[in-house]
């Protein structure tokens, strides 16, 4: 894949997104080319200094370079979004506002480090919560203000506080 494609690998999935949201992408995928290298880390440091500075502190969405997202993914009101560096979101996903995807505390205090594994074609509502050391298959779709704390089997409609699974669907209805 070229380099303006994989930059870019997104941008058709966002055509209907508000424009934030693309540049948000845009911004983290050319993060993820820099630091693919060490000599590009080196060269482009002040890109990602940048990157850290506007999408962060400006636009207040914590997105490392270092999460692994597939393509086609869509980031709708990219606002107070939080995604831990160890998650894994598989391709057309799409995250809303709000949004918290990372790591569970234990009793004694200390944070695991086991972030989330979200698979192909989730959809993921508005002020979800989504903790721990856990897997959402494919073809899910988590409905706004969820807690999810458990993993999520294939083909689920998932809700509430702790999310559980209302309805089980057809594939083709993703």
């Amino acid at each position: 894949m070229g380099i303006r494609k994989y930059i870019l690998q997104d941008w058709h999935a966002n055509l209907v997104n508000p424009t934030k949201g693309k540049y948000i992408i845009v911004l983290f995928r050319i993060a993820q080319l820099i630091i693919k290298r060490k000599f590009t880390k080196v060269i482009f440091f002040w890109y990602l200094l940048f990157y850290r500075i506007t999408v962060e502190w400006f636009m207040c969405v914590e997105l490392s370079w270092k999460t692994s997202i597939g393509p086609n993914f869509q980031l709708w009101h990219g606002t107070g979004l939080v995604i831990h560096p160890n998650t894994i979101i598989g391709a057309n996903c799409s995250v809303r506002q709000c949004t918290t995807i990372g790591v569970k505390q234990d009793i004694d205090g200390a944070y695991s480090g086991l972030a989330p594994k979200i698979g192909n074609h989730v959809d993921i509502g508005c002020n979800t919560v989504i903790i721990g050391n856990i897997t959402i298959d494919d073809h899910v779709s988590i409905g706004a203000g969820s807690v999810v704390v458990k993993s999520i089997s294939n083909n689920s409609v998932v809700v509430g506080n702790p999310a559980r699974v209302i309805k089980k669907v057809e594939t083709e209805s993703f």
